[in-house]
């Protein structure tokens, strides 16, 4: 849980920092934008290596030299000198994303499918509670100590998970004698399943949406709206509940309804929460509660949507979890980056978001639509 919350709370601690992070070093709000895009695309390309390095030398070796990196690029951000520096810290600090992409091989390789799910559902749940309040945290240290000062607290942080790893984790998979490169190369075997493909696609557009209100929200809360970084940090808080909600829900039914069905009804409550706030930014003056109350509803969506999607996407080809968890968390991670970095450039105090929630609306409509998809394809060759 702390591997994955670590990783949850690089990408988001230091959002509501992000426009003094810009003033202090002299750049502009599309260039400290790259703050969190810079992030995401590298977390997206270091989980096409992670899973096939997990596959050949096991779980626990490639997450000890992970976190270690992660613990020096969290130095170089906190003493960066320039917007320059940061970034490249910030790029060497995505190797965290080997703590999601790992988190959830490991997982499928103690339990079967449908365990899984449900394990990955309650896992995610309490996981959700560091990221659902690193924003608010990283707000009041920002306002009180600087920008650097939630990056300080990643330290900590990942020293503890540092510690955890080295002390309390065990090895969970049998590294087989296959290179790297052949590993590599079980990806085109892994791109022959049309299964996985839905399962990518589903989960790719579902945190698409998530991806894309982090790229917009803090725009629009401090631009539009007007409130402090500590407040809108406390408003992102709500995400974060929601996903819990959502996270419940799939741990605690994902077994009896299946996964396919779990991952309908997370897009159809995404897509609900998508168009209610849509509805309410667009015909009463811009409040922030107008921004994260209806988003609440994404952040269940999500957990009901990702942590079936996650589950059926290892389970395609068991024996490569780690790949799959690797190129999944690339093609997620990716899409969000894309995502985040649209909407980022696309809102404006003149359109007041429109552009966010279509960009939302239409990929949780997508995840939804995808999931009914393979649902009727997987009831139908059961007939």
């Amino acid at each position: 849980m702390i591997m994955a919350g670590v990783s949850a709370a690089a990408t988001n601690i230091y959002l509501p920092m992000l426009p003094a992070i810009g003033a202090d070093l002299g750049a502009s709000p599309a260039v400290a934008q790259y703050v969190l895009t810079l992030f995401l695309a590298a977390t997206a390309i270091s989980q096409l290596f992670i899973g096939p390095l997990a596959d050949r030398y096991g779980r626990r070796p490639v997450l000890l030299t992970t976190s270690t990196v992660f613990l020096l690029a969290t130095l170089v951000c906190i003493f960066a000198p320039t917007i320059e520096i940061l970034l490249l810290g910030r790029i060497f600090q995505a190797v965290s994303a080997a703590s999601i992409a790992l988190s959830r091989a490991i997982i499928r390789d103690l339990y079967d499918r449908s365990k899984a799910a449900s394990m990955i559902g309650y896992v995610t749940m309490a996981m959700a509670v560091i990221p659902m309040v690193s924003p608010t945290i990283g707000g009041y240290l920002g306002e009180l100590f600087g920008w650097r000062a939630p990056f300080v607290l990643l330290f900590i942080a990942g020293s503890a998970m540092l510690s955890l790893i080295y002390l309390d984790l065990g090895e969970t998979f049998t590294p087989t004698d296959a290179t790297v490169s052949a590993r590599i190369k079980d990806y085109f075997s892994l791109l022959r399943e049309p299964m996985i493909w839905g399962y990518f696609m589903c989960s790719t557009l579902a945190s698409g949406a998530y991806f894309a209100f982090l790229g917009g929200a803090p725009f629009v809360g401090t631009e539009v709206v007007g409130v402090s970084p500590s407040t809108l940090g406390m408003y992102f808080m709500l995400v974060g509940i929601g996903y819990m909600i959502g996270n419940f829900i799939s741990g605690r039914y994902s077994e009896r309804i299946g996964i396919e069905s779990m991952m309908i009804y997370g897009g159809i409550v995404a897509c609900v929460g998508v168009a209610a706030a849509l509805y309410l930014m667009t015909n009463f003056p811009p409040k922030i509660g107008y921004l994260f109350y209806p988003v609440m509803l994404v952040g269940v969506g999500n957990g009901m949507t990702l942590p079936n999607a996650n589950a059926g996407a290892v389970s395609v080809r068991p024996d490569l979890a780690g790949s799959a968890s690797g190129l999944g968390g690339f093609l997620q991670v990716g899409g969000g980056a894309s995502l985040a970095a649209l909407s980022g450039s696309l809102i404006s105090v003149e359109n007041q978001a429109l552009p966010l929630y279509i960009v939302m609306f239409l990929t949780s409509l997508g995840a939804a639509v995808i999931a009914a998809i393979m649902f009727f394809q997987a009831r139908s060759k059961a007939v």
